[in-house]
């Protein structure tokens, strides 16, 4: 091949893809509302609107805000308002935590969206430590999501992970420092933990705060 018609093919490619991902960043903007992560965990969102550009955006995109905004409205939609059956939830479950991973492979310095990942796979009874430990390591969370990642450490298995463990301290400090809000939530935690993750918020709070853990020693 000449190498005239070589470079003119090549810029005839690249041109083809700089059009596409602009397509598909204004397809996204134009067709699916931007959702951060940490909304999923700091409130409640709406039904996710079950259409197909979610699953295009995901097969062609490499737009870590758009991918990681399609993630967080899936799984916004297995933890607010999943399916009615086990296996529709199983299935919805499994979408978004494919939507989380191909977000985090393009884009993962994104703390609440590991913790998304995490949460998800809790729920499926699967190992979240170390999706956890990322949540962690990736970056600070608002107070918000701190207190749900807390809940999802202390009701698995990942409480046991030392690790998991000391990082696990800044939540339950960002909780115990807005006491009035977080006081009758962190006793629910409490109640609900396992053994490792009760363990846990009561080995902590008896050094940060003794008064709140006398209290916890009451359930």
């Amino acid at each position: 091949m000449h190498p005239t018609n070589w470079l003119r093919g090549l810029g005839i490619s690249i041109a083809a893809m700089l059009i596409l991902y602009a397509g598909v960043s204004l397809y996204g903007d134009l067709t699916l509302q931007r959702v951060r992560a940490s909304d999923v965990f700091a409130s409640p969102l709406g039904p996710a609107n079950a259409n197909a550009s979610g699953s295009f955006a995901r097969l062609v995109s490499f737009d870590g805000d758009l991918l990681a905004s399609d993630a967080a409205r899936m799984t916004a939609q297995v933890i607010h308002h999943p399916a009615s059956d086990a296996s529709g939830r199983a299935a919805e479950n499994k979408s978004a935590q494919n939507a989380v991973t191909a977000a985090l492979k393009i884009s993962p310095i994104r703390p609440a969206l590991w913790l998304a990942l995490g949460t998800l796979k809790a729920e499926m009874r699967e190992p979240a430590a170390a999706s956890l430990k990322m949540s962690y390591l990736t970056g600070a969370v608002p107070v918000d999501v701190a207190f749900s990642r807390l809940q999802t450490v202390t009701s698995t298995s990942a409480a046991s992970d030392e690790d998991i463990r000391l990082l696990a301290q800044s939540d339950i400090r960002s909780a115990l420092a807005s006491r009035a809000r977080f006081e009758a939530p962190l006793v629910a935690v409490y109640v609900q933990a396992s053994p490792e993750g009760k363990s846990l918020l009561r080995d902590t709070t008896q050094i940060i705060d003794p008064k709140f853990n006398a209290l916890l020693k009451k359930y």
